[in-house]
């Protein structure tokens, strides 16, 4: 089978979207299958680049390629499966959130009561529901994405879990000093929640946090306006290798963006037999952790509950231990064989 999976890119940016294909790329291949992604940059500075840039999926090809036919394409996230295709398949990781969960939230830009907004807006949910009723399969990443495909475009569609591309280097180790949190710098992900609860924390627990992104320098300076700014290390973008072992030497993770569609954080630090540390509202992440079983869910606004439970991992190290391996249990089943499977039944 000749396999195309589509995706849409911005330019210079690389997150867990990227990591999906580049994953399923390779699980393909390594199971026999001829793939390769297409993609097209996906920018939008104004609503005409939004539709224009959606548009264009519309208009690619993908029946043949070199004389030989394309057998299925796989689509992931919006517009991507815009694409045309008699064997299209959508792993859907989300749409254009900004006008669906997003919309209303300080995430997004889009305003119902501006007439220019309500028409684009009205025009991607109709796209949406006629180019994803056009699949021959919908799979999302999670119950939450599930969940808003129901709410707003009354599709179904079944979950398929993506396991982590770090999966088989994942270990554990000995728990150290310091909470690890890793991810893009964007205000979705919110890092500030962590850096305001170690602001209340009795103990002298550090956090690591790994990653690029336009908070950073603003994550800097509210680390040394609320006086933790030596308990607080931004290290910027780090190798896969170092990632491995900052999970490994971690008390736990935080975790806590705003209705995540899935997140391989939480996935990674199971599998590396650490709790993790998320908020009441953090969508798809409370698909597998469980308060005081494998982690602790805090309220998102309440960093002095955050900050207890930080300490109570600092002071015992044995809890941080047990509710890791819980963790460990609550991922196991995630694996390729799934999801290869019915991506290409």
């Amino acid at each position: 089978m000749r396999i195309c999976i589509v995706g849409a890119k911005v330019p210079f940016a690389y997150g867990g979207a990227e990591m999906l294909i580049d994953s399923l790329r390779d699980e393909l291949a390594a199971r026999g299958f001829e793939v390769d992604f297409v993609t097209l940059p996906f920018h939008w500075p104004t609503r005409l680049d939004l539709l224009k840039s959606s548009l264009a999926f519309r208009l690619i090809d993908l029946t043949a390629a070199e004389g030989r036919r394309i057998d299925r394409v796989i689509a992931t996230r919006f517009p991507s499966y815009l694409v045309k295709h008699p064997h299209k398949v959508v792993w859907l990781v989300h749409q254009l959130r900004q006008i669906y969960d997003l919309l209303g939230t300080s995430y997004s830009d889009f305003a119902p009561g501006q007439p220019r907004d309500r028409r684009v807006m009205e025009m991607v949910r109709a796209i949406d529901r006629r180019t994803l009723s056009e699949a021959r399969a919908v799979y999302t990443i999670s119950r939450r994405t599930a969940e808003r495909l129901r709410q707003w475009n009354g599709l179904e569609a079944e979950v398929l879990y993506p396991p982590p591309r770090l999966a088989a280097a994942l270990h554990t180790g000995e728990p150290g000093d310091y909470v690890f949190a890793v991810g893009r710098l964007d205000r979705l992900k919110r890092f500030d929640l962590l850096v305001r609860a170690l602001a209340h924390t009795r103990t002298p627990v550090r956090c690591r946090i790994a990653g690029s992104g336009p908070e950073r320098e603003e994550l800097a300076a509210l680390a040394a306006r609320l006086g933790v700014a030596e308990r607080v290390e931004l290290l910027g973008w780090t190798g896969d290798a170092e990632v491995v072992e900052l999970y490994a030497g971690a008390l736990g993770v935080f975790f806590a963006p705003y209705d995540e569609d899935y997140g391989y954080v939480t996935v990674e630090a199971f599998k590396s037999g650490k709790p993790v540390l998320t908020a009441a509202d953090s969508g798809a992440v409370l698909e597998f952790v469980r308060d005081g079983v494998n982690g602790f869910v805090c309220a998102p606004a309440a960093p002095q509950e955050m900050a207890a439970r930080l300490d109570a991992l600092y002071e015992d190290r044995a809890q941080a231990r047990a509710l890791g391996l819980a963790g460990r249990e609550a991922v196991r089943a995630i694996d390729w064989d799934r999801v290869v499977a019915a991506l290409t039944a």
